[in-house]
């Protein structure tokens, strides 16, 4: 069999490279779909006393479980409630909790993983016996039993879930860190001299942030899910809070009188923010990560 000729070779390898390439600013039509859904739900979160028709917990028994109409665009839940500006009010809540749910999360995560790959031996041994004996433990009966103790509420939810959150993303930081920290420049530093604490806060970490941000995007529709869990269960946001899943709770008896918006609604919401996030997360996930 005959190869291609010295020439052709060129030309070949051209069209490959030209085959997978992207264009400029190109995004797959779905990442973009869910970015910009988002980043309608942010903006409606920011803008939510403006926009919102109604105070968020406004009361109108005449209207109670009233349908869509110019009046009220989502309906109302059994209260009379607008729905829409509940949404628009909640949206605050169950988008900043996760956030610093996994703001704290990954304070403690990075922590003990960084540390579990530099120092490795007995050190690496206990962290990594703790996170297993973490994940062996049910995540949700970790969080009831802490609420338990100190109470419901979403302080307490944010602080718990952030526990239950801290082995996860302490066992992919230890991965990520143990291959970095075998690269030239950690060696380099210590021959400068360079403690290795310094070294882990001024170069390690911030050569894993990428990496971590980009888990993080793809956790973060998880944690909003969770904390709706909570808040649905009556551990999380109380009365007469909007949060999302606290709404769902609430509008669930109206299902049975023939009224699904109240539950409908909120429901949506979550389920399309949870999506839009783990599409865009995954992609923001690949893209990080390829560039680390």
């Amino acid at each position: 069999m005959t190869g291609p000729t010295a020439p052709a070779l060129p030309a070949a390898r051209t069209r490959l490279r030209v085959r997978g390439t992207v264009p400029a600013g190109g995004l797959p039509l779905g990442v973009r779909l869910g970015a910009g859904f988002l980043a309608l739900v942010v903006l409606a979160a920011v803008l939510a006393p403006l926009i919102a028709p109604y105070p968020p917990d406004a009361i109108d028994l005449d209207a109670s479980l009233a349908g869509t109409g110019h009046a009220h665009w989502l309906g109302t839940d059994a209260s009379g409630q607008d729905l829409l500006s509940r949404v628009l009010h909640g949206a605050r809540t169950s988008l900043v909790a996760p956030l610093l749910l996994l703001a704290l999360a990954a304070l403690l995560g990075v922590t003990l993983g960084t540390l579990a790959a530099w120092r490795g031996g007995w050190v690496d041994t206990l962290v990594s016996r703790l996170t297993d004996v973490m994940y062996a433990f049910p995540g949700l009966l970790f969080v009831v039993l802490i609420i338990a103790v100190f109470g419901a509420g979403m302080t307490t939810s944010v602080l718990a879930l952030a526990l239950a959150y801290a082995p996860t993303i302490a066992k992919y930081t230890r991965s990520v860190a143990l291959a970095e920290r075998t690269k030239p420049y950690v060696d380099a530093y210590r021959v400068q001299g360079m403690g290795g604490a310094r070294i882990c806060a001024f170069h390690l970490v911030p050569n894993l942030s990428r990496a971590v941000v980009g888990y993080l995007v793809v956790l973060f529709g998880e944690a909003l899910m969770s904390l709706a869990t909570l808040s649905y269960l009556g551990f999380g946001a109380q009365p007469p809070s909007s949060d999302w899943g606290l709404m769902v709770q609430e509008g669930q008896a109206a299902v049975v009188q023939g009224a699904p918006l109240p539950a409908l609604v909120p429901g949506t919401a979550i389920a399309a923010v949870v999506v839009a996030f783990n599409i865009v997360g995954v992609w923001a996930a690949d893209r990080l990560g390829s560039r680390r």
